[in-house]
């Protein structure tokens, strides 16, 4: 029988894998109007941890129910269908969750892919799939990136952070990376093309390091922390700024951080928004071809942290949370 990874116990604080277990699911059948996947590809992507915890749920998404699969976007091949849309043999691109195969309808981000051969199939669920649609999503149509602007972007390390880096930079933008360690520092700058980075190890005041790193200030800060790292950059603006709000890692485990530089956003004339990428679900083919333009041209690079077998998603999961990995993470199931 297929397998899943459910929740066993919502999260307190940091989330750790026994929090998650391991499930055999029978086959349901395939009624009319679904199709069967067997999974291939499983993303992982932090913000999934907000609704992980007790009670969580909101306009967005219903909160994870003990016992429940752990919700997620997964690139399956369709193996049973009595759904005219999707023949056995469709490659879908899906919000499902943590299992082997899935019973789908065609709904909830639910769409057919058209793959390359000469790109590895993960990559559709990374800088070709959601990551790269949040980043391309965030940057272009939210930040509005014009030559010669300063960038700066949280988590620089992470899925997101790595694409919108390398974006920002294709576009003439000066880029600036922040993150956790110097090890990944060095690895953004001499490797993902980051300007700099600041680094909470060997840089802790954040403040100065920015204005050391962006004397004249912050034209876009593209967000996914959230918390004190976003009300220091609110400090440091410059007028027009625009702030893309993609994620807020810094309270998915513990208190909310308040936020006390919003003034800064009247006096600066600067634009704050919030965004899902999934709000863009109608423009995916045409941004999915742009991202595949970019790989193949050379301008974009992707970078990947790779688990096999569902029985590693739950540690995956960890260590993207807790930045032991870098890049996107992914688990494959072939």
């Amino acid at each position: 029988m297929p397998r899943a990874v459910v929740l066993v116990r919502h999260p307190e604080g940091a989330v750790t894998e026994a929090d998650f277990g391991i499930v055999e699911l029978p086959d349901a059948p395939c009624p009319a109007g679904y199709f069967r996947t067997r999974n291939r590809v499983i993303s992982l992507d932090a913000g999934f941890r907000q609704w992980m915890t007790a009670g969580a749920g909101d306009n967005y998404l219903t909160g994870m129910q003990i016992g429940d699969p752990v919700q997620s976007i997964v690139l399956g091949e369709v193996t049973e269908s009595r759904h005219p849309d999707y023949p056995v043999g469709t490659l879908v691109s899906a919000r499902t969750a943590w299992e082997e195969c899935s019973l789908l309808d065609g709904s909830d981000l639910c769409s057919p892919l058209a793959v390359s051969p000469e790109i590895p199939l993960y990559q559709y669920m990374g800088v070709l799939g959601p990551t790269g649609m949040t980043a391309w999503v965030g940057l272009f149509k939210i930040g509005q990136p014009l030559a010669g602007e300063t960038v700066v972007v949280s988590a620089a390390g992470g899925a997101v952070g790595t694409v919108v880096g390398q974006l920002a930079k294709a576009e003439g933008c000066r880029v600036i990376g922040l993150t956790s360690s110097r090890s990944k520092a060095d690895w953004l700058e001499q490797t993902v093309g980051y300007d700099s980075v600041i680094d909470r190890e060997t840089q802790p005041d954040l403040a100065s390091a920015l204005k050391a790193a962006a004397p004249e200030g912050i034209d876009i800060f593209f967000d996914n922390v959230g918390g004190e790292a976003l009300d220091t950059a609110m400090g440091q603006l410059r007028e027009q700024a625009r702030l893309v709000l993609c994620g807020a890692i810094s309270q998915y485990e513990s208190a909310i951080q308040p936020l006390t530089n919003s003034w800064e956003l009247i006096t600066k004339r600067a634009r704050m928004e919030g965004f899902m990428f999934s709000d863009y679900f109608d423009s995916f083919p045409e941004i999915a071809a742009d991202l595949q333009r970019r790989l193949q041209d050379g301008q974009l690079k992707s970078f990947d942290a790779l688990y096999e077998g569902i029985e590693q998603t739950p540690r995956a999961f960890c260590d993207m949370m807790h930045g032991a990995s870098r890049g996107k993470c992914l688990v494959v199931l072939d």
